[in-house]
């Protein structure tokens, strides 16, 4: 889906406003989260490479909190919206 933002997708069903957003900056897939119900986070956090994500993913991990850090990162999901 795309609208004046950008190409986005909805990373969790339970919340259909949240969205992600994503783009390519020369070769690299880019997010940025966005919720209606808290612009300050669009506001103050910039694009995230998604190597970026992926070493946080790790440094998350070795904490053991059980989470999947990159849940709302879905890498697949961006290649296609990107390639439309």
């Amino acid at each position: 889906m795309k609208d004046e933002r950008g190409h986005y997708y909805t990373p969790s069903l339970q919340s259909p406003e949240v969205r992600m957003y994503v783009r390519d900056n020369n070769g690299v897939i880019e997010f940025r989260l966005y919720n209606p119900a808290e612009p300050i986070i669009w506001e103050k956090h910039q694009w995230v490479p998604y190597p970026a994500i992926l070493k946080a993913s790790e440094m998350f991990k070795e904490r053991g909190t059980g989470r999947n850090p990159l849940a709302l990162y879905d890498l697949e999901i961006a290649k296609k919206l990107l390639s439309c």
